[in-house]
């Protein structure tokens, strides 16, 4: 909860003053609400948290989906060459994240390639297994984020599920472990 006092926000754990009466910083910790209440201290609830990553607002998703972009009046808008701009929904931004992540985890072992490429060193097949369960698990995760119905569904998807005892239960398929 959150006191306010003409119309401020007051923090918790600061000192304040008030009709020319200074309070201690651990004032509102020790108060009743009645006490706070006599200075003209109201109590009101905490911001509603939501997912800035999913969500412009509470219960006001993002775009799932790709759309064409449109001016006010609902003309088509083109960018510089002439090819249409499209806003981004929320699939097409989480699968370039899976690409992302993918194109990282491949990098610790990208000398192996180069080497194969400049010297004919065979990558150690443990290295290719790796680098071959990176790319088939960026598909699948792909796949798994394109499937999804609804924003909440996606959220659900990249958080996971856990049960009472903190255990995953669901959620997007894991990146394999790396390996040495």
């Amino acid at each position: 909860m959150a006191f306010k006092l003409d119309g401020k926000t007051l923090p918790v754990d600061v000192a304040f003053t008030s009709n020319g009466i200074n309070y201690p910083a651990n004032w509102l910790r020790l108060t009743t609400l009645d006490e706070k209440k006599a200075i003209g201290i109201t109590e009101v609830a905490d911001p509603v948290w939501y997912d800035r990553r999913f969500y412009w607002g509470v219960d006001n998703p993002k775009r799932l989906v790709d759309e064409n972009a449109k001016d006010d009046d609902g003309n088509l808008l083109k960018d510089s060459d002439g090819k249409q701009i499209v806003n981004e929904g929320l699939k097409t931004i989480w699968v370039k994240i899976q690409k992302e992540q993918a194109r990282s985890n491949l990098s610790s072992s990208d000398w192996y390639v180069t080497r194969k490429s400049e010297k004919g060193t065979e990558i150690p097949s443990n290295i290719q297994t790796y680098r071959d369960a990176i790319r088939t698990t960026c598909t699948t995760r792909e796949t798994e984020i394109n499937a999804v119905a609804d924003v909440a569904a996606l959220k659900t998807l990249i958080d996971g599920t856990y049960d009472s005892d903190g255990k995953r239960t669901a959620g997007i398929t894991l990146w394999p472990e790396e390996v040495d």
